[in-house]
């Protein structure tokens, strides 16, 4: 499947997300639950914007509709992770908020591409 109007603009917010995540987790104080939480997070923020990269580039529509169910997955983990990060106390809500809030509208939105798709 060829990109779409929105692909490169959702390329560029899943990127923009995934580095708000690394700059997040570069404030963790060093504990030993900071440092589990982070790399989860980590991982999961990051690979929403690799998994949806890879969705632009799948060669079928079954193949772009099980890529794309990946993106929402990813990015509801990372909602649990940043959720964690602050209830836990790890780091204060309000440094957590924005990306909560980011987390939760890409796995909507995505969902939304993956119910249309």
């Amino acid at each position: 499947m060829g990109p779409t109007i929105n692909s490169e603009g959702l390329k560029e917010r899943t990127k923009r997300f995934a580095l708000m995540v690394i700059r997040l987790c570069r404030i963790v104080q060093p504990s030993q639950e900071g440092r589990i939480i982070t790399r989860q997070l980590l991982r999961s923020a990051t690979s929403v914007a690799a998994n949806y990269r890879a969705v632009c580039r799948s060669r079928s529509r079954p193949d772009f509709i099980s890529k794309l169910g990946i993106v929402p997955e990813e990015s509801d983990e990372s909602f649990f992770w940043l959720e964690l990060l602050a209830d836990s106390g790890v780091l204060q809500p309000d440094k957590v908020h924005p990306l909560l809030n980011e987390a939760n509208e890409l796995g909507v939105d995505f969902r939304c591409l993956s119910a249309n798709g």
